[in-house]
């Protein structure tokens, strides 16, 4: 059996590897802005990095682990550069691989978010609120970055929703007497799945926009 911190650790370098190949490939395929080195690196870092500290300032249980594990830094800084290295290869696929980068980040991060909440005491709705924090925090601030309004606050696919089936999954799983890595992977594979067939059905949420009358 896994101790549950190194777990926890295992998925969130785990998520921060997809979550800056997905900043990443965010910046090169920019339609509006030209990005160079420092911006893609930048966004990367943000968005591989940032949920978990916002999740870990939340806490207040010391400082943030991307800022005592150097090893965090590394991972995403490296994820960034070999996307660089290899986006030639993979740039007509681009667009499809995005999707599925970004449903393998929002599982893991939402997962590992809660599995530190719930390690910390924390109840089941807290848990599930830092696990989404966790998993569409480094997106959302990805996008304010870019010049666009976080995604999440927009009608489309599931996302957030996502976020937090697969934090739920994990701790249903887990309350259920299920083992540690089994909990994870029902979490990992229900938020997956869940935005992918989102994305391929066009399932989109409710738009509350308020709507006026057209003028003659």
């Amino acid at each position: 059996m896994f101790h549950i911190q190194t777990l926890i650790s295992a998925l969130d370098f785990a998520g921060i590897a997809v979550g800056s190949i997905g900043g990443a490939l965010h910046a090169y395929r920019h339609p509006r802005y030209d990005y160079d080195i420092i911006g893609v690196l930048g966004l990367g870092l943000i968005s591989a990095l940032g949920g978990g500290i916002v999740r870990d300032v939340l806490l207040q249980h010391g400082p943030p682990l991307a800022l005592v594990d150097v090893y965090y830094c590394y991972v995403a800084i490296l994820a960034a550069l070999l996307t660089l290295l290899l986006v030639a290869r993979i740039d007509r696929r681009a667009e499809q691989l995005m999707l599925y980068i970004d449903a393998a980040a929002i599982s893991l991060f939402a997962v590992s978010g809660t599995a530190r909440a719930e390690s910390f005491g924390m109840s089941w709705l807290p848990a599930i609120m830092l696990g989404v924090v966790t998993a569409v925090g480094g997106g959302s601030l990805r996008d304010v970055l870019s010049g666009s309004t976080p995604r999440v606050f927009e009608r489309g696919n599931f996302y957030a929703i996502a976020a937090a089936l697969a934090a739920g999954a994990y701790l249903l799983a887990s309350t259920l007497g299920a083992e540690q890595i089994w909990a994870v992977a029902t979490g990992v594979i229900v938020g997956f799945t869940l935005r992918i067939l989102s994305i391929l059905l066009n399932w989109r949420t409710f738009s509350f926009r308020r709507r006026g009358r057209v003028k003659a």
